[in-house]
């Protein structure tokens, strides 16, 4: 991200200044003979202590607003700095392309893998092409297709969330937003090729987990998982969307507090401050996880990963007894 451009949260903007001396410095040394290296060294560490300072005070509001932050990298900024030879697909094959979800075929250390995922805009131009990252039916129909054509190919299916939710327009509820959420959820269960899923950002209602039925769900340490957004949350319950800072506590929906209720299965570690701080440190974190857990589901087979993801949504919200025996038994009465 270049500092000339990069945007601040409100409690950010202490760190602005140093990001501004940085780069007049930088500026400075490709100019001049001068040699100002320490000069800058000392002030990025001085950013970096700070933001750690910063990092470490955040209540679930302020991790919510990172998780939306403007700079935060997207979907297919991801793609670029961890996949290689994405090809993307377009289409749901019904109505037209979502450009709220993109998919396809990419490379990931010679394993062919499908990707999907929620993409936002960095800009007001690039959020209204992406509808800031909300899908319409076509866009998890497209989904759809992909997981389907990776299925056949007996490929795993990677798919990274961002999304405020789906889209609540009335074209959306026409063309059956609420069937095709509810029909991916349903094959996604039963999909026979492995299926990892990271909260990039915004983890947001049935938006986000119509292609987050997975086998392993990792969150990025900033992202946000929840049925519903602290806005939408305060103005139910509080009927004042100004509780929303009383709404993120309430909700349990940071990655650490995600992890804790054995909703997600791992965090990836940020930069401080958030990945938009430093996209590549970042990035790598993510792909490392990949390189861990994606050959792990890949060895696994087929029938022994169908019934851990179905014990792993089974287990979900148990307060008490044997989950995993209560799993067995609801499928059993199933059969």
């Amino acid at each position: 991200m270049d500092l000339g451009r990069r945007r601040y949260l409100e409690f950010e903007k202490p760190l602005q200044d140093l990001d501004e001396q940085i780069a007049k410095l930088k500026e400075l040394k490709l100019q001049g003979n001068v040699d100002i290296s320490s000069e800058i060294r000392d002030l990025e560490e001085k950013a970096l202590s700070l933001s750690k300072s910063i990092s470490r005070g955040l209540n679930a509001y302020q991790k919510v607003q990172i998780s939306r932050h403007p700079d935060r990298p997207n979907f297919l900024g991801y793609v670029k700095l961890i996949f290689d030879d994405f090809v993307e697909l377009h289409g749901d094959r019904n109505f037209r392309d979502d450009p709220a979800i993109v998919g396809g075929l990419a490379q990931f250390n010679g394993q062919s893998v499908m990707l999907i995922g929620h993409q936002k805009g960095q800009n007001t131009q690039e959020n209204m092409l992406r509808n800031f990252g909300m899908p319409r039916p076509e866009g998890y129909r497209k989904a759809l297709r992909l997981m389907s054509l990776a299925e056949r190919w007996e490929i795993p299916v990677l798919t990274f969330v961002d999304t405020p939710g789906a889209y609540p327009g009335l074209d959306a509820e026409e063309r059956g937003q609420a069937e095709a959420i509810a029909k991916n959820i349903m094959v996604m269960s039963g999909l026979r090729v492995p299926i990892l899923t990271t909260i990039l950002g915004e983890g947001g209602s049935g938006g986000a987990l119509a292609i987050a039925v997975c086998d392993r769900l990792m969150m990025m340490e900033y992202s946000t998982y929840s049925v519903i957004s602290p806005e939408g949350c305060a103005a139910i319950t509080w009927k004042d969307g100004k509780f929303a800072e009383q709404a993120a506590e309430a909700l349990r929906l940071t990655a650490p507090q995600v992890l804790d209720l054995g909703v997600a299965d791992l965090l990836v570690p940020e930069a401080p401050g958030g990945a938009h701080r430093d996209r590549g440190f970042s990035a790598q974190n993510l792909k490392e996880a990949i390189e861990k857990n994606l050959p792990q589901l890949i060895a696994k087979d087929v029938e022994q990963l169908l019934a851990e993801r179905y014990e792993k949504f089974r287990r979900l919200g148990c307060l008490s007894g044997d989950a995993s025996g209560q799993a067995k038994n609801a499928k059993r009465n199933r059969k």
